[in-house]
């Protein structure tokens, strides 16, 4: 019974993912080859360990990425994309109304 109301009480902080302050945003374009990714004109390659997190705060392959989704994503030293996390609609609003 409490493992129950543990899982009833704690389910909605596990829904939270952290979004990195120092991303940047993008909108995925066509399809590129692996390592490749477009990020509205420009084309950057994906870093080795690179990771990709869909809406549902799953970690895909490149080949799953769906073109046009809106994302905030993370360079390397390099400039090459070490970590791109697709933003769900509920997401985009609050970024779109705290830069307001």
């Amino acid at each position: 019974m409490l493992l129950l109301a543990f899982l009833v009480f704690a389910g909605p902080a596990w829904a939270q993912r952290a979004l990195p302050a120092e991303a940047k945003r993008g909108t995925i374009g066509e399809r590129q080859m692996l390592p490749l990714v477009q990020l509205g004109n420009e084309t950057r390659r994906l870093a080795p360990g690179g990771v990709i997190i869909d809406s549902n705060n799953r970690s895909i392959t490149h080949n799953q990425l769906p073109p046009g989704s809106e994302v905030l994503y993370l360079l390397d030293r390099n400039g090459e994309l070490l970590r791109l996390v697709i933003l769900t609609a509920e997401e985009r609003a609050l970024i779109d109304s705290s830069k307001k």
